[in-house]
């Protein structure tokens, strides 16, 4: 245990606390029990090291450890748990757990035997948190993790400073909200970067190893993730890329799953399967008629990449402009709003507001004579009316 405090406090002691994201002030990090999930490259292990510093400093009440850490091989997290306990610790802080069998088990354990302790633990987007076999469902509060929005990016790779903007007041007072923002800096000129190389926290100047390293996690999650999580059979793995391939082609993608099943030369049900793994990996969002998503034998309505820079990472040809400014849009608002496909218009959120997503000069048309509708539009700096700057939906979060 020696070893991991060491480690514990050099990384503690080098994390940077400058920048820090928003879901920070949200989490309820003074429950017994937190879970926090996220793809791979979307910053969990610095959320969980800001805090500390923050929280705890150097104190010995708190430690991070991460499973893959050499320690695992031949000592349990349970051991870890109860020496840890002994010696006064407060908070426990647990990353990467998905490379640690039976990790679900030995956490309900930790959280039985020592109710004075707390644990916060991360893992993929694949985590199953209701995980049957510990069933931690009705013991850890759940929370997923997205890359940076616009107005994140905007702070961390520029220190331009903005609150976050609630999804009412955007569509209440969208024209006065822009202005005041306007009035301060130009969000048009960073957007399109945004929409390029700005959701994962790691960019540093260098677009070709940016999307380099893109490539290398989405083929990490497919080859390692999605075999050991849902217990996929690696003789499946090439089906799935060539899935994600046609999908990267032809966002946003409108399945006909007879036709793509056949043209991959699987069967329906295991193209089925395939798509809710990549949605569950956050590779792609799929988008359906029904609030509770589909089942795994339902196909989705409609097929997006999981955020824009996936778009550039997966086909390095100019990207479609209008799918563009769709996979934004549905991206930033499924972080806390429930998206489906109406009959009219590109999306309905919380089963309330229609929205029409496009240039400057989209008008109404698809929408007439729907209450609670909305345009989308990119490139202008603010709107009238129901006409609201793509850009702005950037601030959610």
């Amino acid at each position: 245990m020696e070893e991991l405090v060491k480690r514990h406090t050099a990384l503690v002691s080098n994390v940077k606390t400058e920048f820090q994201r928003n879901i920070a002030s949200k989490l309820p990090w003074d429950e017994q029990l937190l879970g926090i999930k996220g793809s791979r490259g979307i910053g969990k292990t610095t959320l969980l090291l800001q805090y500390i510093k923050n929280k705890y400093g150097l104190n010995p009440e708190a430690l991070y450890v991460s499973l893959d850490d050499p320690y695992f091989y031949n000592h349990t997290l349970l051991d870890l748990a109860d020496n840890f306990a002994a010696q006064g610790g407060e908070h426990l802080f647990i990353d990467e757990v998905h490379k640690y069998r039976d990790w679900a088990v030995e956490i309900k354990k930790i959280y039985d035997y020592h109710p004075g302790l707390k644990v916060v633990f991360t893992g993929s987007s694949l985590l199953q948190i209701l995980n049957a076999r510990a069933d931690l469902s009705r013991r850890a509060l759940a929370y997923t993790m997205q890359g940076l929005s616009f107005r994140e990016f905007l702070k961390f790779k520029y220190n331009i400073k903005s609150e976050p903007v609630s999804f009412e007041d955007i569509l209440r007072n969208h024209s006065e909200v822009a202005l005041e923002i306007v009035k301060r800096y130009k969000p048009l000129k960073y957007f399109n970067e945004y929409l390029k190389v700005g959701y994962f926290p790691f960019y540093e100047g260098n677009e070709v190893f940016y999307y380099k390293r893109l490539s290398e996690i989405i083929n990490m999650i497919i080859e390692l993730e999605i075999p050991l999580l849902r217990k996929t059979d690696m003789s499946k793995v090439p089906k799935i890329k060539q899935l994600l391939a046609i999908i990267s082609q032809s966002v946003p993608f409108k399945p006909n799953v007879t036709a793509l099943a056949k043209k991959i030369d699987i069967s329906r049900n295991s193209l089925l399967e395939y798509i809710h793994g990549l949605s569950d990996a956050s590779i792609v969002k799929t988008v359906s008629k029904n609030a509770f998503g589909v089942s795994l034998l339902q196909k989705p309505e409609k097929l997006y990449l999981e955020n824009t820079n996936y778009m550039f990472a997966l086909q390095p040809v100019q990207a479609n402009i209008g799918t563009l400014r769709e996979t934004f849009f549905l991206n930033q608002l499924s972080e806390s709003h429930t998206v489906t496909y109406p009959d009219a218009g590109d999306f309905l959120i919380d089963e309330k507001y229609h929205f029409e997503v496009g240039g400057k000069n989209k008008t109404q048309k698809q929408i007439a004579g729907i209450e609670n509708t909305f345009i989308v539009s990119d490139n202008i700096e603010f709107g009238v009316g129901n006409k609201i700057p793509l850009w702005l939906f950037g601030f959610l979060y």
